[in-house]
């Protein structure tokens, strides 16, 4: 089978450096795990490691995460990091401590269910702030929050916002003021203490300790920086994290010298590949099958390290790669069967591949 293979010191070094440049700035955090798909061997090496202690709290996006992180750690904080569905109020309150909310519907639902569980559930109110995803809007938070503020078994610890995930609507300073300033409105207007104001995701890591980060922004909720070295502000290593956390190796199942064109007409069961015949001048180059395709990731979601290699079409199981011109009668130089491809995957190609049953995870 093809393999992923997980660094965990890398993740944990990761982790260490994040932790200690948002100390030095004042500010807690959540790691959100759901790239890990609540893949426990992985899970494991990070809530029993003594970095857990420092977290905030651990975030995924799905119950059966929460439920092995507090499996694993009992202790850990955790947070259910989109608005919840109203089928799974008692499942967040089973296994969150805190949930995103903007649904007055489902905070009362979640309250009904803390109630009922004898405990006191905490969430973060969630702005609307340009993205167009999950958030309250603006005009309508301080009526929002004084019916949330009244239900006896929710407990409001945050105001947070989400940018940059569906549009990338970037985190600018006017944006995330607003934050700030309604903190102090409800404040003011409903003398309870707002403890956290939660800036965003990875994309508003580079502007913690700058002057385009407002004074009250103090909690970030970071994924992609903390398992990937990147942040989603412009796509590139945010300094000195590793960016090589995971590995992806693809078994070469067949290689052969074949054409560089199909044969014949064209059918639409082709998966929507596109053949460009401006240039049909055959060539013979060498095809190497591997053991993955469309059901595990897609191709796009994978940097060849070999950058000799390069692709050329997928299916359901099975994904093609053209390794170069081929010399008749020659096997080729350096890759025979039996041996992988190597790619470096992206976010959301390690979240595909955690998801897919027919690929192994190795932890090193």
């Amino acid at each position: 089978m093809a393999q992923l293979i997980v660094h965990t010191d890398r993740i944990i070094s990761n982790l260490e450096k994040i932790q200690s440049y948002l100390e030095r700035n004042n500010f807690s955090w959540t790691l959100v795990t759901k790239i890990l798909s609540g893949y426990e061997p992985a899970l494991e090496v990070i809530l029993q490691h003594s970095i857990a202690k420092k977290l905030h709290s651990v975030a995924d996006s799905r119950i059966s995460g929460l439920r092995r992180a507090k499996q694993i750690n009992p202790s850990v904080k955790t947070m259910y990091i989109k608005p919840p569905a109203m089928d799974t109020v008692k499942s967040v309150i089973a296994y969150a401590d805190i949930s995103l909310n903007t649904s007055f519907r489902t905070i009362e639902a979640l309250n009904k269910a803390a109630a009922a569980a004898g405990k006191v559930h905490q969430i973060i109110i969630m702005l609307e702030l340009g993205e167009l995803r999950e958030g309250v809007l603006r005009e309508r938070v301080v009526d929002f929050y004084s019916k949330v503020f009244e239900l006896q078994n929710i407990e409001v610890i945050g105001l947070g916002t989400n940018l940059g995930c569906m549009y990338g609507v970037q985190p600018t300073y006017d944006k995330l003021l607003h934050l700030s300033l309604y903190k102090q409105l409800l404040e003011a207007k409903f003398s309870k203490q707002i403890p956290l104001i939660s800036g965003g995701s990875s994309i508003v890591l580079p502007l913690v300790g700058k002057t385009s980060m407002p004074r009250n922004i103090n909690h970030l909720r970071i994924g992609e920086s903390a398992f990937m070295g990147t942040s989603p502000w412009d796509g590139k290593k945010f300094s000195p994290l590793s960016t090589k956390v995971f590995e992806f190796k693809a078994n070469i199942i067949e290689l052969a010298s074949k054409k560089n064109f199909p044969d014949d007409e064209l059918t639409e069961g082709n998966i929507g590949h596109f053949v460009d015949r401006s240039n049909e001048e055959q060539e013979l180059t060498y095809r190497a099958i591997t053991d993955f395709g469309l059901i595990d990731v897609e191709a796009s979601d994978l940097a060849i390290v070999d950058k000799n290699v390069k692709f050329v079409g997928t299916t359901s199981d099975m994904t093609v790669f053209d390794l170069g011109l081929a010399k008749v009668g020659k096997a080729h130089a350096q890759y025979k069967v039996g041996d992988r491809l190597s790619f470096l995957p992206s976010y959301m190609g390690v979240a595909r591949l955690m998801n897919s049953r027919f690929v192994d995870k190795v932890l090193i």
